[in-house]
């Protein structure tokens, strides 16, 4: 028997990308900014995301940010080179990082300008294997029990979402 907790964050985030329909591209951002609001609270972080990295460039698809910080909005785009995104999708930097300032005072992770405490970021691949962009989610302060297992099945999730035949997030 399957151990099912309609409250579970895994559960609540699967019903709500599966239940969007194929044929409903409008509704995918709506779906997306609730899911990563979802995320964002459950996980205890400051800013939850997807990014696009294409053409040499990582643009921000879909953002959620607690009301007092909004150091990224949708449709903003930077270097792909310069991005964590990129650095995490290269192996550069880990999946997850409990304390980013120290990598940040050291050179090894891009400064953002702003303080990142916890950082998770997984690749969003889509069914070919073909990476589409990133799911994120930071904090301001360190977030000792980051679950980074959550971010990377509601990647896999997504990205089954974003592949050929399915709904485009753009």
């Amino acid at each position: 028997m399957l151990d099912y907790n309609p409250d579970d964050l895994d559960v609540t985030i699967s019903e709500m990308l599966v239940a969007t329909s194929d044929s409903a591209d409008h509704e995918l951002p709506e779906v997306v900014s609730a899911v990563l609001k979802l995320l964002r609270k459950r996980l205890g972080m400051d800013v939850a995301f997807v990014s696009q990295i294409a053409d040499g460039r990582r643009t921000f698809k879909a953002v959620d940010s607690t009301p007092d910080f909004a150091p990224v909005v949708a449709g903003m785009s930077d270097p792909a080179e310069e991005s964590w995104c990129q650095h995490v999708v290269e192996g550069r930097l880990p999946e997850k990082i409990e304390n980013a300032v120290p990598l940040v005072k050291a050179g090894e992770a891009p400064d953002p300008g702003f303080d990142i405490g916890t950082h998770l970021s997984t690749p969003v691949r889509l069914a070919d294997g073909h990476v589409y962009g990133t799911l994120c989610c930071f904090s301001r302060g360190v977030q000792r029990d980051a679950d980074i297992d959550r971010l990377r099945y509601t990647a896999n999730l997504l990205g089954e979402k974003l592949s050929p035949g399915a709904i485009r997030c753009s």
